[in-house]
């Protein structure tokens, strides 16, 4: 198949991309799915070998509202090697959440983290997606007058959760 020209990798590259609002990075977001009990143990970990970080801000990441996976466990697989009222085939549903977390493309970078995640996770083969993204990094200014900014609009930062 041939890629038509406006759509090849060079004319797709935002690499280059600029405007007043600032720039654009190349990233691998990496979405995990887990236990929302899990989420700091995972990010802890994390954070030993990559600081999270986007801007001037550390350990950065966005989780889901609880919600449910499934699956159907197969014979032989961990559920039914540890769960004795399990019948394989069976169709399974636990809460989890999603925490996504981004990167910058590095391949060893990469391969720290997913190894630290695997090393923290409750499952022995967690759900996790890796997907090259770009991230917007603004033309940082403290002290811009935009109205729609928490520090000019009257409401202040949202109440912490946490």
């Amino acid at each position: 198949m041939t890629v038509p020209k406006q759509f090849s990798e060079a004319a797709m590259s935002l690499s280059d991309y600029a405007s007043d609002s600032g720039t654009l990075e190349a990233v691998w977001t990496i979405e995990i799915q887990t236990l929302a009990e899990d989420v700091d143990r995972i990010l802890d970990a994390v954070m030993t070998v990559h600081p999270l970080g986007y801007g001037r801000y550390r350990r950065n990441a966005s989780v889901t509202a609880t919600g449910y996976e499934t699956s159907q466990p197969m014979a032989g697989s961990t559920t039914d090697t540890h769960v004795g009222s399990f019948t394989p085939g069976d169709t399974e549903a636990y809460p989890m959440v999603e925490l996504k977390i981004s990167i910058e493309r590095n391949r060893s970078v990469l391969e720290q983290v997913m190894a630290t995640i695997l090393r923290v996770h409750h499952y022995e083969q967690p759900v996790i997606f890796v997907r090259e993204a770009w991230a917007s990094r603004a033309a940082y200014d403290p002290n811009r007058d935009n109205p729609h900014r928490w520090w000019n609009n009257g409401r202040g930062l949202p109440d912490r959760i946490a």
